[in-house]
């Protein structure tokens, strides 16, 4: 792999990116890319302010044509947090949005300003705004100036992304030139993913999913990426349809928004409809989520199953039969099993054996920074411990469960896993939203507890009524014996609800 992004080379003027007003061709991104690149060459990392704007892109951008590795740095993350993310990878500069205002804890590092160098600026003004040189004063390229050179090792680090610490500080996942390829080309085939693609999104910028996936994704294509800079029903509906974006990334909070939207909304019925890939991922999206845009407009929404460390690692493939509760088969290049707690492989495929997910594959990250115990310890040999629970159907689907620390409930002799009780609990007509957890019970083991957030405030469903609706549809040991009513579940900047955060659990 010489290059990450062969269509910046080519300096044409295919749409590359757009926020807003602010929209550059490959050509103009090349061109801003090489003079931010041009000022941080030879530079350990680097941290980018990832908001969610056509800066970051050209900052990134300009990180990986120079070889150097990237540390996206969540605008709204607390002092203490990137305190430690500063400390942890010690970048040599931080890029930044000209306007962007930086906290005190980035005061004593070099600030770069990143500019676009194309056209439409901050103010919309749409005239060209050109401090690299790439435009002539007619706002056309410059031909003779030189195309990017991004012949790195493969093996390099691309990006250092921070986990989110459940047991402690986070930690920076390093993630080579080589697995960002792979993961993407691998996407690329499972999903048809081509240079015609627009992918429309609204996501944060500092993570896997709205940057590698929703940014360098359609880049490494050459293919266009349409950012609505925050979600929303509207904004999807805009550029979907009129707009003619074919692609659309999301997670479940997202597609339940627009799903709740889509009765007595023709326009945003027919845009869905007319999207050739309807994408899901960062938590599982719940059955009666799928059934209702299934349902309105014909389009099957298709999930997939990462995690920063991994990258990709499944997908339902697009053009099969529906696969609600799944998330696909393994990609190509993926190696994934299911292992029991002694250490055994689960060779089942059943639906019903519940195992932790093991992966290996060119998409593994090559280590936690400065943490050489912490990565030895994610490994079981090659393979990679997700911590993930799962069970597989037939024909090697794999459909998860929930977390090894959080979601697996032994109960009874019985291990459960809290997602399948979560999708049974959204299929009653007064649950807005739900989550499982399990307390510690003298008789039982663990008891199931279900967090559930009801439609109507001032009568919610029974605990009685929830535990017979669930046991009817799985198993009676599957029922939560324990019902406990909020107005929201608490959430994070993805949507995954955070469940070490509910009242009384650890």
């Amino acid at each position: 792999m010489s290059a990450l992004f062969p269509a910046l080379t080519a300096l044409n003027d295919r749409p590359a990116v757009r926020f807003g007003a602010d929209r550059l061709t490959y050509g103009e991104l090349a061109r801003a890319a090489g003079a931010s690149a041009a000022r941080i060459g030879g530079m350990e990392r680097v941290a980018v302010w990832a908001t969610p704007s056509a800066y970051t892109v050209v900052a990134v951008v300009a990180a990986l044509t120079a070889g150097v590795p990237v540390v996206p740095l969540n605008p709204r993350t607390g002092e203490r947090e990137l305190a430690h993310i500063v400390g942890d990878s010690a970048p040599g500069a931080v890029l930044a949005g000209p306007a962007d205002e930086l906290p005190a804890g980035l005061a004593g590092i070099e600030r770069i300003d990143v500019e676009l160098g194309g056209r439409g600026g901050p103010d919309g003004s749409g005239d060209p705004i050109d401090p690299t040189g790439a435009l002539n004063p007619t706002g056309t390229l410059n031909p003779t100036s030189p195309p990017p050179s991004e012949a790195h090792d493969p093996e390099s680090p691309a990006l250092v992304v921070y986990t989110s610490g459940t047991t402690g500080p986070p930690k920076g996942v390093e993630l080579s030139r080589r697995a960002v390829a792979a993961s993407l080309d691998a996407l690329a085939e499972a999903w048809g993913w081509t240079a015609e693609d627009v992918v429309v999104h609204g996501l944060p910028l500092f993570h896997v999913h709205g940057l590698v996936l929703g940014v360098l994704g359609p880049l490494r294509r050459g293919g266009e990426v349409r950012h609505l800079g925050a979600f929303s029903v509207e904004g999807v509906a805009r550029e979907l349809g009129a707009g003619g974006g074919t692609v659309l990334f999301g997670v479940p909070t997202m597609y339940h928004r627009l799903a709740e939207a889509l009765d007595g909304d023709a326009g945003l019925v027919a845009a869905l409809a007319g999207a050739r890939l309807l994408v899901s991922g960062s938590a599982a999206l719940p059955v009666h989520d799928h059934e209702r845009i299934a349902a309105a407009t014909g389009r099957v929404v298709v999930e997939r199953y990462g995690m920063t460390e991994t990258l990709m690692n499944t997908s339902v493939l697009p053009g099969g039969e529906p696969r609600p509760g799944t998330v696909g088969v393994p990609l190509a290049g993926v190696d994934l099993r299911l292992v029991d707690e002694d250490g055994s492989v689960l060779g089942l495929l059943d639906g019903e054996t519940v195992g932790e997910v093991q992966v290996r594959g060119p998409n593994l990250f090559s280590g936690y920074l400065g943490r050489p115990e912490a990565t030895a310890a994610a490994f079981d040999g090659d393979w990679f411990r997700t911590g993930d629970m799962a069970v597989r159907e037939a024909d090697g689907a794999v459909r998860l469960v929930g977390r090894k620390a959080t979601d697996l409930i032994k109960s009874g002799g019985y291990k459960i896993g809290a997602g399948e009780i979560e999708n049974a609990l959204l299929d009653h007509p007064g649950v807005l939203e739900a989550a499982v957890t399990g307390e510690p019970d003298a008789d039982l083991g663990e008891r199931i507890v279900a967090w559930v957030v009801p439609r109507d405030g001032e009568k919610p469903p029974g605990e009685a009524e929830l535990a017979d609706h669930v046991a009817g549809l799985l198993a009676p040991h599957k029922r939560p014996r324990v019902v406990r009513y909020l107005d929201a579940l608490p959430r994070n900047d993805m949507g995954k609800v955070l469940k070490k955060a509910l009242p009384g659990t650890r």
